[in-house]
């Protein structure tokens, strides 16, 4: 009969194993993403200038969605653009519903940026968040 000592230390082994095995095997990289809404004008449906980096190799898409932190369940959207290799992305890529806060108020709106195969299948993904108006 095998001790419960020695059971337990390959149970201990075996799952130290699988975690490690899904966490190196998850799909998903990590890439980074930064942008500014300096020079921005409220409720404007130009998206600001994005830099992205570390986009995975096979990257054709970039989707963007913006969260109102302060409003989540605004519909403020995103848009996606084709990926082209570069790591700036310029002002006005894309159409959404901008930052609009109320008058005198300070919102933190939160970029998520993924980055898509040829078949949609998702690479990576990066998070920045900013307040609006600047100050």
């Amino acid at each position: 009969m095998t001790p419960s000592w020695y059971r337990a230390r390959v149970y201990q082994i075996v799952t130290i194993a699988v975690a490690f095995i899904v966490i190196w095997s998850h799909p998903v990289m990590a890439m980074l993403v930064k942008f500014s809404w300096a020079g921005h004008p409220s409720c404007s449906s130009s998206s600001p200038a994005f830099t992205v980096s570390d986009v995975p190799e096979g990257t054709v898409h970039l989707t963007f969605k913006m969260i109102d932190k302060n409003v989540p369940n605004y519909p403020h959207g995103g848009g996606t653009i084709a990926y082209e290799g570069k790591n700036e992305i310029p002002s006005g890529a894309f159409a959404y519903t901008g930052p609009c806060p109320p008058a005198g108020q300070q919102h933190a709106y939160e970029w998520t940026v993924r980055a898509l195969d040829a078949n949609g299948k998702e690479l990576a993904s990066a998070v920045a968040v900013g307040k609006f108006p600047p100050r």
